[in-house]
């Protein structure tokens, strides 16, 4: 069971324009500002948060309760002059708990009328989340021809094919950077990674490792796929047969 919180800046638009035409940098430090306090805010509660857009984001809050997400919302509202919303979902997808915590924001099912949190929490019940961490494989080889700007094309080429794959899973895909992707996966991940492996294989000519974890919490989750990975990594260097797919799991 995934538990799924979506952060909203509202009147976001509106308050933009009232910074008048030279504002980009100033959205941009903003923006930054705002990620860099939510990653620390759930972080610090054993969860993940990933950037959507900018001025939205995607927590994977197993384990947080309503008192949880109420106390960190008090703490960005003491923080920033704008005010967010939260919205929860839960359901055995990624997907699916996206759908959720949408449900409960447009209907609205409010939590919290004060500070803004709509949908469905599940708290401490049935914690179980997957994360798979990609990388492409030795893309050194490629920075010798292509420039940086053709990489991140190529990066992003890459990141298109993995969402419409992973949703079409009821699975989510994020860029985490560099050439890093997390997937916020179901149950079958390692099906899904063999098949998703193969799909770039043909289609891109890009090589990939995934690394995967399965733990109580998103953090505790990306922290066993990020070793899965390293051991990829470990072996690839030891000069062995590299596997495309290690998996980890706490359970």
């Amino acid at each position: 069971m995934i538990q799924l919180t979506i952060i909203k800046i509202n009147e976001y638009g509106p308050w933009t324009l009232t910074l008048g035409s030279d504002r980009e940098h100033e959205l941009q430090m903003f923006q930054a500002s705002l990620y860099k306090q939510v990653q620390k805010l759930f972080s610090e509660r054993n969860c993940l948060a990933f950037l959507n857009r900018s001025d939205e984001f995607f927590v994977v809050t197993n384990g947080l309760t309503l008192d949880d997400h109420i106390s960190i919302q008090k703490k960005l509202e003491e923080s920033f002059e704008l005010k967010l919303s939260m919205s929860i979902g839960f359901a055995k997808t990624p997907f699916d708990a996206n759908l959720k915590a949408y449900e409960g924001k447009q209907y609205p099912v409010i939590l919290n009328k004060e500070h803004n949190i709509y949908g469905f929490v599940n708290g401490y019940s049935e914690q179980k989340v997957t994360i798979m961490h990609f990388d492409v494989d030795n893309l050194s080889s490629k920075r010798k021809t292509k420039s940086p700007y053709e990489i991140s094309s190529i990066m992003f080429k890459l990141y298109s094919l993995m969402s419409e794959f992973f949703l079409d899973r009821k699975s989510m895909a994020f860029f985490m950077g560099g050439d890093n992707f997390m997937v916020v996966a179901n149950d079958d991940a390692k099906e899904m990674a063999r098949e998703f492996i193969d799909r770039t294989k043909k289609d891109l000519g890009i090589l990939l490792n995934c690394g995967i974890g399965i733990g109580k919490t998103s953090r505790e989750a990306a922290k066993l796929a990020t070793q899965s990975l390293d051991k990829i990594r470990e072996i690839r260097d030891s000069g062995k047969e590299k596997p495309e797919i290690v998996e980890t799991s706490c359970f």
